[in-house]
């Protein structure tokens, strides 16, 4: 099992939000936006949603990150942050400078590659680099009627998209298969600013795990009790080292309530805890040990003021987990 004092490895080189957002052997810190409590309705305010990712940013979290919500599902319960992933995307890359900018997850199924690919890479270009893509197949079955499309068929139309991404994103870079035909005789620009966008699967996104070990630039999945999830981590690196590539990081979302009482011991809510923030950090620190290298906090659940929840993480719990400064 991987474990923090393990410097001996290295991820990808990449852009430079992939590399403040994922540091090998260690953890860093960003928040699922938007960042307020709405825990009684699906739908956010989105009041001052601007200047508190600017203040994220400040404090020194490490990344913000948007969902692909297109409809907001009653059964689903979470409209996410309303405003489409790429347009927001857009809006912070002009608003902020260094925080890395990345989208948990994009329903590749949902969309056609051509636009993901053109849309990222536009972003990835103006933000400097800062932008990470998360990708899913989809879990809300109800969406796929609405957009014409056959939720039994998202594991093929996941790969067939991928694939289109990557050779799209290539120089010269040919493709066939469900969504279209591109032989290398038209190009698709902006090109993204590294070799090729970071891409992280959800979950299995509905592929085997070899392929997902030798095609992602990075996962992301659900927490789940330590020995569980080390487990499930050490599984994933020993296939990446089978499939000859460097090291990738690992990343999970968290629930969080802060209470009051920075010592205040933790107790279980929806995927993730109340804690003191002290109890917070000694958390954190378990996942750190296990081979998480970002968690992403949500504070839909908070019952703070949410200005008052990133001081009190940025007094007590971000500087145990600091983030690695990029030349973005």
């Amino acid at each position: 099992m991987l474990q923090a004092t393990d410097h001996n490895i290295t991820f990808p080189a990449l852009n430079a939000g992939y590399a403040r957002a994922f540091v090998p052997g260690r953890m860093t810190l960003g928040l699922v936006v938007p960042l307020e409590r709405y825990a009684h309705t699906a739908a956010p305010t989105m009041a001052d949603h601007i200047e508190r990712v600017q203040l994220a940013e400040r404090l020194g979290f490490a990344a913000v990150w948007l969902r692909d919500v297109p409809f907001n599902v009653p059964s689903f319960g979470d409209a996410g942050q309303l405003f489409d992933p790429f347009v927001y995307l857009g809006t912070l890359a002009a608003v902020t400078e260094r925080i890395t900018l990345g989208v948990a997850s994009l329903i590749l199924p949902l969309r056609h590659p051509a636009h993901v690919a053109k849309a990222a890479a536009s972003v990835d270009v103006l933000s400097g680099g800062r932008l990470v893509l998360g990708i899913a197949s989809g879990d809300r079955p109800a969406e796929y009627p609405a957009m014409g499309v056959d939720f039994e068929t998202r594991a093929t139309r996941f790969r067939d998209s991928y694939n289109y991404i990557r050779s799209l994103g290539q120089a010269g870079g040919a493709v066939s298969n469900t969504f279209g035909e591109v032989s290398g005789n038209i190009e698709l620009l902006p090109r993204p600013v590294a070799t090729h966008l970071p891409l992280l699967i959800t979950g299995s996104s509905q592929q085997n795990d070899a392929w997902i070990a030798a095609n992602a630039d990075g996962w992301m999945t659900y927490p789940r009790p330590a020995a569980a999830q080390g487990a499930m981590i050490a599984s994933y690196r020993a296939r990446v080292a089978a499939s000859g590539d460097h090291d990738k990081p690992v990343m999970e979302p968290l629930y969080i309530d802060l209470a009051e009482d920075p010592d205040a011991p933790p107790s279980p809510i929806h995927l993730g805890i109340c804690a003191g923030a002290r109890a917070l950090r000694d958390y954190l620190r378990t996942r750190e040990h296990l081979g998480v290298n970002h968690v992403a906090l949500n504070l839909r659940f908070a019952n703070a003021d949410t200005e008052a929840v990133l001081e009190q993480l940025s007094e007590h719990v971000l500087p145990h987990f600091p983030t690695q400064e990029t030349d973005s």
